[in-house]
């Protein structure tokens, strides 16, 4: 039996989610902004069509969106992230097989499955319907085959947003090959890309022909692996059950620049619960904490960029505890003149909760329902709605968000009215 693998990429994820709620923005140029409003990140089709570019500097394009009558948005994450968990809900309705690749894109097994190809257009549809929201579907008997199946549904409007490479014979699957860069192949980035085409590779097709034996030796085992993939064969199982990270970031740069120290400690403080809910999400608890901060490196000032680790006697995943010792580590690094831009916090050490040993002089049951509280209190009434106290009530570091829309799906004052 043939495998089938789906890939199901939500198109222009940014500004669909915005879209959802403003439908009346359909057919308009869209785009949405990175963190402090510093560059595009996500483009509608319009707004590609007008030549506008990813990742180009909001200042430069302003002028030009406002000439042409460009839509703009702050990313909205909240939204983002709500929008994500609900198209993936949806798609695990189809599979019990789901490998949730990013915030817009999740694999389905599809194997063995009655018409798989209308079953492409069920997804798609049911999508729009419920959630209206674009999506494409690429189907292939291999992960990276089925990202070059989506990449064809999405460029081809032949396809409806649906494309089947199992439904082709050998023939037609190397006609459309040909077609298609090289560069397209997930995992082949620009340096790899130029040293294929140096070596006549500028196609998929080629990829897919060239020597296994040879490219093992002069790019490795993943080349190897991608090049069985392109011949159909499944190198890359679907991981259903998401791993834990071993890492886990908070960091963000500042709207303004901050100097105070106070002002760079109640940062700190909400980088640092952001990421123990995230420790507490997977069940996990952390044995070191990085704290780091950063002055502007495009600034003609004096730089200044410190960090310290600092590990914990007794892994946790308290956001108090962890609070307290980065701020101790803010304390140590901070020095006074500089103009930060930017701070962090890293928590590794990470080992799944209920292993590690304990404080046996400390009772942990409070501070643990405590945490199941603020976290539950905070799913039920919206994000950061009950917080750890930081030390200043203006967040002077808050990121620039000067066309933000509003938090539609996750904050009672964010519901949409209708009057």
């Amino acid at each position: 039996m043939t495998r089938s693998i789906a890939l199901i990429d939500c198109n222009n994820f940014y500004v669909s989610c915005e879209r959802v709620f403003r439908p009346d923005m359909a057919g308009w140029p869209v785009v949405v902004l990175s963190n402090n409003d510093g560059c595009v990140i996500s483009r509608s089709n319009e707004a590609k069509a007008l030549g506008v570019h990813m990742g180009e500097p909001w200042f430069k394009l302003r002028s030009f969106a406002e000439q042409h009558h460009v839509e703009v948005f702050s990313s909205n994450y909240a939204l983002y992230a709500d929008m994500s968990n609900r198209v993936m809900s949806v798609l695990s309705g189809f599979s019990p097989l789901q490998e949730i690749y990013s915030i817009d894109e999740c694999f389905l097994d599809l194997t063995g499955m009655h018409d798989i190809g209308n079953t492409g257009f069920a997804i798609r549809q049911r999508i729009w319907d419920w959630l209206s929201m674009p999506v494409c579907v690429g189907i292939a008997s291999s992960k990276t085959l089925a990202k070059l199946a989506n990449h064809v549904a999405k460029k081809h409007p032949k396809s409806r947003g649906v494309f089947d490479f199992n439904a082709l014979n050998d023939k037609q699957l190397a006609s459309v090959l040909s077609h298609i860069d090289v560069r397209e192949v997930w995992g082949i980035g620009r340096n790899l890309t130029v040293s294929l085409n140096g070596m006549g590779i500028d196609c998929v097709q080629q990829l897919k022909d060239a020597d296994i034996t040879m490219m093992r030796r002069k790019f490795g085992v993943v080349m190897e692996k991608t090049v069985r993939e392109l011949r159909g064969e499944a190198c890359l199982d679907l991981d259903d059950i998401a791993q834990p990270r071993q890492q886990i970031v908070s960091s963000r740069s500042f709207g303004n620049t901050v100097t105070a120290l106070e002002d760079l400690e109640d940062a700190v403080t909400h980088f640092v619960s952001t990421a123990a809910y995230k420790l507490r999400e997977q069940q996990s608890v952390a044995g070191m904490l990085m704290v780091y901060a950063r002055t502007d490196r495009f600034s003609h000032k004096k730089q200044y960029m410190p960090s310290i680790s600092l590990p914990l006697v007794y892994p946790s995943a308290n956001t108090m505890t962890l609070v307290a010792l980065a701020k101790a580590g803010v304390q140590q690094i901070y020095q006074a003149g500089y103009a930060y831009k930017k701070a962090g916090v890293i928590l590794g050490d990470i080992s799944a909760q209920g292993i590690t040993q304990k404080d046996l002089f400390f009772d942990h049951t409070a501070t643990d329902k405590l945490m199941e509280t603020l976290d539950s209190l905070n799913m039920r009434y919206g994000r950061n709605m009950i917080r750890v106290s930081g030390t200043t009530k203006e967040r002077k570091w808050a990121m620039r968000q000067e066309h933000k829309s509003q938090d539609y799906t996750t904050s009672w004052s964010g519901l949409p009215e209708c009057r």
